[in-house]
């Protein structure tokens, strides 16, 4: 028997490298992939496939409902923060739609109170009583994908509105909505810097509670990949991002993350879970997912096809690859997303998130430190104002840790 001044210590659990351990799962929450749209924009690399006839919006709500049920044992008991309707466009399913789809995920996942649920819509798609409609079903954010305000610059991005469309929707959901988001571009082909003030000076006016400002970049597997436009060069383009930062400060907006401006308080909430690296659900057609277990982290994809994906819903095989994320590869898989907020991400948030210590990259926050990259404290991981300029030479350095 020990005497009365030994002290008995609870077993130590070493952490082998290489292995992942998750003292807490992270918050989740749930995307739904709408995969249709009017026309697919020449720019555009997401799972989008334009909408010939009628949607089968019945038979893709069934498929949706029965995905979520499929993928409840891997989520079970874990609230859901957030629900972003995304695509595609979402708006073209109607509001019925959409309230029996938040009707049947409320009945099987513990929805937050409060929980904010985001629909992205189009101007061209815009109905007031459709937008009503949305409102009563539950959805609280609107998300504008108004690109432009200058005809001739939709017209060359392929966009299936007008200008007055894309004021006439802002309007509409702001008439419906306590929070919306407008999507803007820059550096669009054939535009100068007094355009895209203008552009910006335009959606200002209307003093949106949120702004995701997106420089224009030409992907693979589009059409102005095939056939490049001529876009401002670099140099131009980074002057025009610089000057429509400024105007935004000026206007009291938040630059929170690479791309997206708020006025306090209305940062996304949902997107701000993906790069803090938290859980999410995908469900439809080409959804990705990323949900975390105690000892590993696993990342899936649907079937991208609509008419594969409901048959394959039918058959209780909804996704086509599911693996785990190696631990070499999550301190990128992490940095890639937590560098994108201007103002970084608690310390403690890594090993949180990823199961791995921070000493695993100690080596790698060190070099970044020395070449002025991020801002590494004992309490925060945080880019330089370099590092937000020259994010790819930042995550480069966290590739295919040793850990």
């Amino acid at each position: 028997m020990p005497s009365s001044s030994t002290k008995i210590l609870s077993p130590v659990k070493l952490q082998l490298p290489g292995t992942v351990r998750l003292a807490a799962l992270p918050p989740l929450s749930l995307y739904v992939h709408i995969p249709w749209c009017v026309r697919k924009c020449p720019y555009c690399d997401f799972n989008s496939h334009e909408a010939r006839g009628e949607l089968p919006e019945q038979a893709y709500v069934a498929a949706l409902i029965s995905d979520l049920e499929s993928a409840l044992p891997s989520i079970w008991g874990r609230p859901v923060h957030t629900v972003f309707f995304g695509g595609g466009t979402p708006s073209l399913l109607s509001a019925d739609a959409i309230d029996r789809l938040l009707a049947a995920i409320r009945a099987r996942v513990t929805l937050l109170p409060g929980a904010e649920i985001t629909l992205e819509a189009n101007p061209g798609t815009v109905e007031a009583a459709r937008f009503a409609g949305f409102r009563a079903a539950g959805v609280n954010r609107l998300s504008v994908g108004v690109q432009s305000l200058n005809p001739k610059h939709l017209r060359a991005l392929g966009r299936i509105h007008d200008a007055q469309q894309a004021r006439d929707a802002i309007e509409t959901a702001q008439a419906c909505f306590d929070s919306i988001n407008v999507d803007l571009m820059y550096a669009l082909p054939g535009q100068e810097m007094e355009d895209a003030l203008r552009d910006l000076r335009a959606v200002l006016a209307y003093s949106p509670q949120h702004l995701s400002v997106y420089h224009l970049t030409v992907e693979p597997n589009t059409y102005f990949h095939r056939y490049p436009p001529q876009v401002p060069d670099d140099d131009v383009a980074a002057a025009m991002q610089e000057a429509l930062e400024v105007l935004l400060a000026e206007q009291g907006y938040v630059h929170y993350e690479t791309s997206a401006f708020a006025k306090p308080g209305f940062e996304s909430r949902h997107n701000l879970n993906y790069w803090r690296f938290g859980d999410y659900l995908g469900i439809g057609a080409g959804a990705h997912s990323k949900i975390s277990f105690p000892d590993r982290i696993v990342r899936e994809m649907r079937y991208k096809q609509p008419r594969e994906y409901l048959r394959r819903v039918a058959n209780g095989t909804p996704i086509q690859t599911a693996s785990e994320v190696p631990a070499h590869g999550l301190p990128f898989e992490f940095m890639m997303n937590a560098m994108r907020l201007t103002g970084g991400v608690e310390a403690g948030i890594f090993q949180e998130r990823t199961g791995l210590p921070v000493s695993a990259i100690a080596g790698r926050l060190k070099k970044a430190r020395e070449t002025g990259l991020i801002e590494h404290t004992v309490a925060r991981l945080k880019p330089s104002l370099k590092g937000q300029r020259f994010l790819n030479d930042l995550l480069t350095l966290f590739l295919d840790a040793e850990v």
